[in-house]
C-alpha cells in the first residue's frame, strides 16, 4: 500500500503536503511560548492579558480572542482580553498573526 502511495504522482503530492502541513504545526507550536513576554501573577488561574498583532484587529480576530476571555477593548494594533485561564496562554498565542502577548497593566 505505502509503496503504491509513493509510486503515484498524487501520492507524493498528498504526502508533500501532509508533511509540509505536519512542519507547519510544529513550528506553530515552538513558536507560541516565545510569543509570551513579561510576568503573569503566579497567584491567578484568569489572566489579563495585551495581544499585539502585526496589524489593526478585524471582527474575525475579535471572535477568535473571545474564545478565550472577554475583549474589553482595541487600541491599534492590541487587543485586551481579560478572564484568559492560564492553561490557555500558549493556545492563544498560537496562530501565525499573534506578535505576542504580555501582562495588561491594571490601574
Amino acid at each position: 500500500m505505502a509503496g503504491a502511495v509513493l509510486r503515484s504522482t498524487q501520492g507524493r503530492v498528498v504526502l508533500g503536503l501532509l508533511v509540509a502541513w505536519l512542519v507547519y504545526q510544529g513550528w506553530l507550536s515552538a513558536a507560541a511560548p516565545g510569543k509570551i513576554v513579561g510576568e503573569f501573577p503566579a497567584d491567578r488561574e484568569r489572566l489579563a492579558v495585551l495581544v499585539t498583532l502585526p496589524f489593526p484587529p478585524e471582527r474575525f480576530h475579535v471572535l477568535v480572542f473571545q474564545r478565550f476571555g472577554r475583549v474589553s477593548g482595541t487600541d491599534g494594533n492590541t487587543v485586551e482580553v481579560r478572564g484568559v485561564p492560564r492553561t490557555e496562554l500558549v493556545r492563544l498565542v498560537r496562530p501565525y498573526w499573534v506578535s505576542r502577548v504580555e501582562p495588561l497593566k491594571q490601574p
